[in-house]
Parts: structure tokens; C-alpha cells; sequence
């Protein structure tokens, strides 16, 4: 019970905190307490004390029931983050046999991470071992025409503009029987993809 707690008063002292546009470091000198411990409850590992709870209200002008609120409402604030990638921009990849571009590469701690994909393997001894990434996926052909394959259903011929949602987790494979294609791959998280 008391995890929950801690986990839920950090994630609200944090949504106070962004939505103020303000560092942890801010919020430290405003509030009067220590960096290290303000981390540590933004990240539910620690929790306050009836003093420092009081000091960060008054500093997040916020009181006690406010900060309960914002707790029980789990609404997300708008953090400010942005990222600008220019065509032919972006940190490379490898993805089995087929290359690509990491899109938003400036940011950490993403919920998912997108990837511009030039697809050029042919058929699957080209392409080599199923590719297996924690979490779900989204795959949209943006050029030419792509073949899906994927460990639990039959390979999927795909178009321009035609999408599929799917689980990484299971194996995949991403093939260009056809000639080169291109596709907007989006991976839960931030995976370790090759260079």
C-alpha cells in the first residue's frame, strides 16, 4: 500500500513540477529540499515526510488536498518536450538486414520510439533471424510494397498507407520481395537497435 502511495505522490509532484516548466533543481531551491530526495520520490523510491510534503505544496502553490487531487486524477501535464527530424535526418540503425533512421534520438526515456526504415531484404535468408523487441509495435508502409511476416500469422502483403499493429515481442521480419521500401516503424520504449 504505502509503494502505491509513494509512487502516486511522486508521479503528481513531478506533473506539478513539469507543468511549471521548472527543473528538479528549481523545484529543490524553491522548496528548500534536497535534490537526491526529490528524485528519489519522483521515482516512488522514497517517501516524504509531513514536513517536506508541506514545503513542496507551498513551493508548488498547491495545497495538501490539491496535491491528493492531482494524485487521484492521474492526468497527464504537458511536459514541453519536442523533437524536429528533417528528411534524410536521425541517428542510423540496423534492424536486421534493413537500415533505417531513429527519429526524435534528442530525447531519453521516451514512450516509444519511432524509426524511418528502408527495407531491402528480399526474402527472409536475406533478412536472417526474426527481429524480437520487447513490447507491442506499429508498422505503416510509407513506399513500395512490404511483406510482414511475423511469428504467429501468415506473411501480410502491405501498400502505401496500410498499417499493422502488432506484438515485437513474438518475432518479426520486414521484407522487400519487390524492390526497396520504405515504412514508419514505432517500438514501445527505447530499443537497443545496432548501428
Amino acid at each position: 500500500m504505502r509503494s502505491r502511495l509513494t509512487d502516486k505522490t511522486g508521479a503528481a509532484i513531478r506533473k506539478l513540477r513539469l507543468a511549471r516548466g521548472w527543473s528538479l533543481a528549481q523545484l529543490s531551491e524553491e522548496s528548500g529540499v534536497p535534490i537526491s530526495t526529490l528524485s528519489r520520490v519522483e521515482l516512488g523510491q522514497n517517501a516524504l515526510n509531513y514536513d517536506k510534503l508541506v514545503r513542496l505544496c507551498r513551493a508548488l502553490q498547491v495545497d495538501l488536498e490539491g496535491l491528493v487531487t492531482r494524485e487521484a486524477e492521474g492526468a497527464p501535464v504537458a511536459s514541453g518536450r519536442r523533437s524536429v527530424t528533417k528528411a534524410g535526418d536521425g541517428a542510423p540503425v540496423r534492424i536486421a538486414a534493413n537500415v533505417g533512421r531513429r527519429a526524435a534520438s534528442d530525447l531519453l526515456s521516451k514512450t516509444f520510439s519511432p524509426l524511418v526504415v528502408e527495407i531491402t531484404a528480399a526474402d527472409l535468408e536475406a533478412h536472417g533471424p526474426l527481429i524480437v523487441q520487447p513490447g507491442e509495435a506499429y508498422l505503416m508502409v510509407t513506399a513500395g510494397e512490404v511483406e510482414f511476416h511475423h511469428h504467429l500469422y501468415a506473411p501480410l502483403t502491405m501498400a502505401v498507407g496500410d498499417s499493422v499493429y502488432f506484438d515485437a515481442a513474438s518475432g518479426y521480419a520486414l521484407l522487400a520481395p519487390d524492390g526497396p521500401a520504405k515504412a514508419l516503424l514505432i517500438l514501445s520504449g527505447e530499443p537497443n537497435l545496432g548501428r
